[in-house]
């Protein structure tokens, strides 16, 4: 999948909107984090730490997993625990899991510029593909993810392996299980014991909330705690059910998994405005994120040219600090999804203005955590 699902089933609530803990997808969603530890930055330090503790073989494999077989494992349906969805994948018929992947890929159009690149749209869930030719040809199979996919999103040596996988389902299926089994035992159940506590109070103090009586759109901005762009308004829109789930690791970034007519929107853990609520370890979690985006000279040096010079692009941030088209992205993107700056399209290219209002907030929150 280009690159930011036993013994008991879970089905998802009827309550068309909800905050939930979701063990399988909070994990899931953080393997696939650590393939993208050394291109974001902000993420939360676990990510970082577990990206450089593992060998590089372990690291590729995770890659070839979360990645290139991305749609053959993420959940469909919520689950008790990460262990009891392994347990699933295990009991699956590997074909099934291969036809999985070709199934959402076939729903995907690809995305233009500055438009949302996200999940499969469900207008298009009767559509198929012939698997055949995309099976006896790498090439054919890498074309036909570039005719959905833009560059920016694939990781092509990843996706050639991952074709391999999808000819041999059965090797295809020992893999995934093997890896998601090995992880769990090596970094993910320790770390699991230590932040399931703080989501779940994150989602204990959603739950005081009265989300029903909002849009989509008015729901996810309560949420997150942010304004979120238009583009994101028909995406809610076009499913049943919109899940809202904490996550420890995932810093100021968004992450969706779609399933049929529900969609999962990973979102840093925190508590919403308006609930009293003592969570100290979700309080310091969610100012650390904050803070780090402010802890780097290069992102304070973009903030302060921005706020000498007003809303500027992308390239002539590059330019006037002579930063590396790669590096200036990064750093926007933190800034960006952190709320510090705000981002629109111009003249072809992105404009970004400073937010003072997320400034302020931050030294608030701070401020209430050390002195309140």
């Amino acid at each position: 999948m280009p690159a930011p699902e036993p013994d008991f089933i879970v089905v998802p609530a009827a309550a068309p909107i909800r905050v939930a803990l979701e063990p399988a997808h909070n994990v899931i969603n953080s393997l696939g984090l650590i393939y993208k530890a050394d291109k974001l930055s902000g993420l939360d330090e676990w990510v970082t730490r577990t990206a450089e503790a593992l060998t590089p073989e372990q690291r590729h494999t995770n890659d070839l997993v979360v990645i290139g077989l991305y749609y053959a494992v993420y959940p469909g349906q919520s689950w008790p625990s990460f262990p009891a969805y392994v347990d699933h994948l295990a009991a699956q018929d590997p074909t099934i899991l291969r036809d999985r992947l070709f199934n959402a890929y076939a729903q995907f159009v690809k995305c233009g510029e500055g438009e949302y690149c996200g999940p499969p749209d469900p207008a298009r869930k009767q559509t198929t593909v012939d698997t055949a030719p995309l099976l006896e040809s790498v090439d054919a199979y890498l074309e036909f993810l570039m005719e959905r996919f833009p560059a920016e999103h694939l990781d092509l040596e990843v996706e050639a392996e991952a074709h391999r996988y999808l000819n041999d389902p059965p090797a295809m299926q020992s893999l995934i299980v093997s890896h998601f089994r090995d992880m769990w035992e090596r970094v993910l159940a320790p770390e699991w014991t230590r932040v399931a506590p703080m989501l779940q109070a994150s989602v204990d103090a959603f739950q005081q909330l009265d989300l029903g009586n909002l849009s989509r759109l008015e729901a996810a901005q309560r949420v997150l705690g942010r304004e979120l762009k238009e583009k994101w308004s028909p995406v809610f829109e076009q499913v049943d059910r919109l899940i809202f789930v904490p996550s420890a690791h995932v810093g100021p970034y968004l992450f969706t998994f779609r399933f049929r007519d529900t969609l999962w929107l990973m979102f840093g853990a925190r508590i919403p405005e308006g609930v009293q609520l003592h969570a100290p370890d979700l309080s310091r979690a969610e100012i650390l994120v904050r803070l780090n985006a402010l802890a780097d000279d290069t992102r304070l040096r973009i903030l302060k040219f921005i706020v000498e010079g007003g809303e500027q692009r992308s390239h002539d941030i590059m330019t006037r600090l002579d930063l590396s088209q790669s590096a200036t992205s990064r750093h926007l993107k933190q800034l960006s999804a952190t709320g510090y700056l705000n981002e629109r399209r111009c003249e072809g290219a992105k404009c970004y203005a400073l937010n003072p209002q997320r400034i302020e907030d931050t030294l608030r929150a701070l401020s209430a955590f050390l002195l309140d």
